[in-house]
């Protein structure tokens, strides 16, 4: 899957993505570190890939709504996160990943599981 992580991800969590076989973009790579929420995920749209993020705006299905996009994947960490939570998470995805598609979906990625929203569709 085509993935773009947001800024606060790193090196080693492209890594791990990369190594599990995904196309991983980087926010600083593309010098996008003070793109907006709007032009961040703009940009995901235009090059078909999932945003990878620990931005809890993104979580909000209602500013962002999830089937408009190629998947959004928010990392949702403890209190006071180690290097180690976050690289967790950056596995969990990746596990996902493995399972299903993000594309068209919000993820939120918390310790060691995955909670899926579900939109809801309107019966004619």
């Amino acid at each position: 899957m085509k993935l773009k992580l947001d800024e606060n991800l790193g090196e080693r969590g492209r890594e791990i993505l990369a190594s599990a076989g995904h196309d991983v973009a980087t926010v600083p790579a593309q010098g996008l570190q003070a793109a907006g929420d709007e032009q961040l995920i703009g940009d995901c749209l235009r090059e078909k890939r999932g945003l990878v993020t620990l931005d809890l705006d993104f979580a909000n299905p209602f500013r962002f709504q999830p089937s408009r996009y190629p998947g959004i994947a928010v990392l949702r960490l403890p209190r006071k996160p180690s290097k180690e939570d976050l690289l967790f998470a950056v596995r969990t995805l990746a596990a996902a990943l493995t399972r299903e598609s993000l594309a068209g979906r919000l993820w939120i990625i918390e310790v060691g599981r995955v909670r899926v929203f579900q939109e809801e569709t309107e019966e004619d």
